[in-house]
């Protein structure tokens, strides 16, 4: 078998999991042998996923060049033929190192790392709190509509407390504009009673 077919031959070598890495160095050794000099190892970014594979060639001194998706989407989409399967996918990353000016990876330091996760954390947090807004909104249209425009900022604290006392606008009508009053003026005591009143 020639080295070209096993290049796409060898591409499936990961499907296997982790213990597959082992077969594919030494097929890279392989091609050391063959063209007399180390190849470089050409990824595409998988998230989380591919850092063990990172870490295990790192560590045996190759030079890595890691791929955005999206750019190896556009170079796969540029193609007449839509064949997805992973030896086209690798044989797309191998056009991808000789038409294009790929950096090599560089390690990130460990506080660019923590600050990539904090960010991330930070906007998944941000969604959830979106959704969960727009879900207690929905629902306050349907069970209390006249709520909305009561307070100037739904989501303020003394707006939500007086909520929670008076959760339906049965309880408010059965209440007592003056017992409304003192429970806002009591939630929100910065504020004057006239306020509270009003």
């Amino acid at each position: 078998m020639g080295l070209e077919s096993r290049i796409t031959s060898e591409a499936m070598i990961l499907q296997e999991g982790f213990r597959g890495t082992g077969n594919l160095l030494n097929f890279i050794r392989e091609v050391e042998e063959v063209s007399g000099k180390r190849p470089p190892t050409v990824l595409e970014s998988t998230g989380h996923y591919h850092t063990p594979v990172l870490r295990y060639f790192e560590d045996r001194g190759y030079l890595l060049i890691i791929v955005n998706p999206l750019i190896s989407h556009r170079a796969k989409s540029s193609s007449l033929r839509k064949v997805k399967t992973d030896i086209m996918d690798a044989y797309h990353l191998c056009e991808l190192y000789y038409n294009e000016d790929l950096e090599p990876y560089k390690q990130l330091g460990i506080q660019l790392l923590n600050l990539r996760n904090l960010t991330r954390q930070h906007e998944n947090m941000t969604c959830m709190f979106v959704q969960t807004k727009l879900q207690f909104q929905a629902v306050l249209d349907q069970v209390f509509p006249e709520y909305c425009g009561v307070f100037w900022a739904l989501y303020s604290d003394v707006s939500l407390l007086t909520l929670q006392a008076f959760p339906t606008s049965e309880e408010i009508l059965e209440a007592s504009q003056e017992t409304i009053a003192n429970k806002i003026k009591e939630l929100c005591k910065n504020r004057s009673q006239y306020w509270a009143n009003s």
